[in-house]
């Protein structure tokens, strides 16, 4: 067996815990933090962590607010050094990308439109990033709500990932990160 991929292992973990708890719920967000610096932050629960010491951890955020908030909610959170990572599980509606197109401007009349399409695919969305730069998704789809029917990949969903890993950015210029910055 080869070397386990930690942010494989917490997606998948929080779709399968998802799952369980099924459809039509709030959007959620996980802190990721290494088994081993909860280990040492939080002795007290460490009976209940992984022995793996670089184990990720979800710790589960406050509640986010309505979706159309949550880019501009993103923006705003700024991770402490000690979280290695994070994960927002998320519902939404999708159509096929031919008929995207044909989406209204007008926000509500979207909203209608998307709601009542016979191609309308209710989807879980699990998308985990982490500090380096690594990024996965996990996909459930209501129409096939199945575990073994989960999709995975770095690259299946838009935007979210993104502005999620914005979230680890430095807020101001000239930090690390910048050419100047070496």
């Amino acid at each position: 067996m080869g070397p386990v991929n930690h942010l494989e292992e917490v997606v998948l973990d929080l779709e399968r815990h998802s799952a369980e708890k099924g459809w039509d719920a709030a959007p959620s967000l996980y802190a990721l933090v290494r088994s081993g610096a909860l280990r040492q932050a939080e002795p007290g629960i460490a009976d209940q962590l992984p022995t793996d010491l670089d184990a990720l951890v979800p710790v589960e955020q406050d509640a986010l607010p309505e979706l159309h908030d949550l880019e501009k909610a993103l923006t705003g959170i700024v991770w402490p050094e000690t979280v290695d990572g994070c994960a927002l599980v998320i519902e939404r509606v999708i159509l096929p990308a031919d008929i995207e197109a044909e989406v209204p401007a007008d926000p509500a009349e979207a909203e209608a439109f998307v709601g009542n399409h016979p191609a309308r695919e209710d989807v879980r969305m699990v998308i985990g990033v982490l500090r380096d730069g690594a990024r996965l998704s996990a996909i459930r789809m209501r129409s096939h709500d199945s575990d073994d029917a989960v999709l995975t990949g770095a690259e299946l969903v838009r935007d979210l990932p993104e502005a999620l890993a914005a979230t680890f950015e430095p807020d101001e210029p000239g930090e690390p990160g910048d050419a100047a910055g070496g």
